[in-house]
Order: structure tokens, then C-alpha cells, then sequence
């Protein structure tokens, strides 16, 4: 598991220490021996998957450190430790935080102009680069916005579910168009299956539907083995089933066992996320643009 964000500032400040100048690169791999890190924990991902745990801790640490005056940039990357720097770390022996750079103005400065900050006696907080907390609240917005789309769909009728089905469907890349996959959908609502759409726009395979809109009862074993012998009948290899709701051990373990065909189970939860993605039943609301120096722009020829 890796360490708290803040576990890094003591070797992160040795690294400088002992180093005439120092790169990411380079106090990325000192951290990861210091705080005997694992291979598992060196590929960790931050929750957007856009880089790994350990590079945004040492991205943050060289940021915050930047900005209480005790380390300083010498070109584009590389950094050395300043004179405030070696008092400060004379002054410490071990783990140190964020409130011990608030010593300095200059540190103070920057972070009063952040709410992580303001609320640092949050422990969890206080662990956490500003790049995760902003992660935690986009997460934390679009739970509740699963829990809304679903039960906005629970309230609407069968039919309405189904369509919305196709035009999540479509959204996501199959069938065409929503006219064209439309044509298809009332295939037979008396044999378990709700429709059929076209794998892609050429039609070169077809997709068999089942949408079950439940409020609250889980999807059961009889209802994949009644989709599952549809699927058979109709000669079909290809299959998703869609519920509101959930789907029983029972059901996912028939599943699993389908012989000859293949069938995907979207749960609710997974349904609202997909929605949210392929932006079906949502709409945006607000955009924030997260930048970062630039740092080749301040490099003279």
C-alpha cells in the first residue's frame, strides 16, 4: 500500500539533502527505496488512471516544497535544496507535514488560497495530494448522480427503459442509428427476449436484448436460463441482459456456465455509469480545466 501523501516529505527533503541537484526521476526512485515500496505499489494508479500513486505523491511533494522556499529550480525539472531548506531539515529528524511548511509565508501564501488546506485537521485529507482530493469529489458527485439516474428509471414505464436501452446502446457505438436499431427493437416480448440490434453499423452481427426494470428484487437464475434458451432457439451467440436492479449469485453463476453463447450482465450500477459516460439521461453541467506549468515556455534559446 502506498504510503500517505505526506510520508513522503521527510525523505523527499533527505533526497535533496544529499543530492547536488535532483530530478523527479531521480527522487521518485530514492522515495520508492527509502519507503521500500513494492512493485505493486509503484504501479498503483491515482482513480483516473492517468498516472501511478507514487508520481503524483513526488509531483505534489516538489510542488509544495517549491513553494516554502526550500528547495529552488535551477533549469527545466531539476531542483537543489536552498539554505531554508537544510535549516529546516536540521530542524527535523523525522516525518514532518504540511502544517510544519506553514512556518513560511511563502507557503502560507499558497495555500490559503486552497480549501484543502483551511480543512487539514480532516485526516484523510491531509493524506491525500490535491490532485486525489479533487478526485474524491468528482467520485463523490457522480455516486450520487447514479443514484438519481436510477431512480428517475425505476419511476418509468417498460417501454421507456427499453428505448432507453437502445439509446444507450447506440450511444456506445452499436446498431447504427437510433432509427435503425428502433426498427428491430419489438422483436417478441413473450420468448425472453426484448429486442435485437446490430453489433455494428454493417450489420455484420446481431445482438440479442433483455431489459428488466426492476425496483427492487434481484434478477434470478430462471431468468437467465429463460434468455439463455431464447438465445439457443434463435440460433444467436451474442447477448446482453440489463436490469435496474441486481443480479443473484444464482444468475451470474448460469451465466458464466452459458455454453455457446456470450452474455453480458449490466447491472444498475454499472447501466447509470454507463449512461453518465456516454452522456444518455445527463447533461454537463460544469467544465473545469486543471493546467500546469509550462515549463519550456520560461527556458530561453
Amino acid at each position: 500500500m502506498v504510503p500517505s501523501f505526506e510520508k513522503f516529505f521527510y525523505p523527499s527533503l533527505q533526497c535533496f539533502a544529499q543530492m547536488e541537484t535532483c530530478d523527479g526521476n531521480k527522487l521518485q526512485n530514492y522515495c520508492i527505496d527509502k519507503l521500500q515500496l513494492t512493485e505493486d505499489d509503484c504501479h498503483e494508479l491515482i482513480k483516473s488512471g492517468k498516472r501511478t500513486k507514487v508520481q503524483d505523491r513526488v509531483s505534489w511533494t516538489i510542488t509544495y516544497f517549491y513553494q516554502a522556499g526550500i528547495i529552488e529550480r535551477i533549469h527545466r525539472g531539476v531542483y537543489k535544496i536552498t539554505k531554508r531548506g537544510k535549516d529546516f531539515l536540521s530542524q527535523h529528524h523525522s516525518d514532518f507535514g504540511k502544517d510544519d511548511l506553514m512556518q513560511f509565508n511563502d507557503f502560507k501564501k499558497f495555500a490559503s488560497g486552497s480549501k484543502t488546506e483551511k480543512n487539514s485537521d480532516n485526516k484523510e485529507t491531509v493524506s491525500k495530494t490535491p490532485s486525489e482530493i479533487i478526485e474524491d469529489a468528482f467520485q463523490e458527485i457522480n455516486k450520487n448522480l447514479i443514484k438519481q439516474l436510477l431512480d428517475e428509471v425505476k419511476k418509468q414505464s417498460p417501454q421507456f427503459f427499453e428505448r432507453l436501452v437502445i439509446h444507450l446502446l447506440v450511444a456506445m457505438g452499436y446498431g447504427g442509428s437510433f432509427e435503425d436499431a428502433a426498427k428491430v427493437t419489438q422483436y417478441s416480448h413473450d420468448d425472453g427476449i426484448d429486442g435485437v440490434i446490430k453489433e455494428d453499423k454493417l450489420g455484420l452481427d446481431t445482438i440479442y436484448i433483455q431489459a428488466k426494470r426492476y425496483t427492487t428484487e434481484s434478477v434470478q437464475k430462471p431468468d437467465l436460463q429463460k434468455f439463455i434458451g431464447a438465445l439457443v432457439e434463435h440460433k444467436a451467440t451474442k447477448g446482453i441482459f440489463i436490469t435496474t436492479s441486481a443480479f443473484s449469485s444464482g444468475a451470474i453463476e448460469t451465466c458464466k456456465k452459458a455454453e455457446h453463447v456470450k452474455i453480458i450482465l449490466i447491472d444498475g450500477e454499472q447501466l447509470a455509469n454507463f449512461m453518465i459516460e456516454y452522456n444518455v439521461g445527463v447533461s454537463t453541467r460544469q467544465t473545469y480545466e486543471i493546467k500546469r506549468l509550462d515549463s519550456d515556455f520560461f527556458v530561453e534559446e
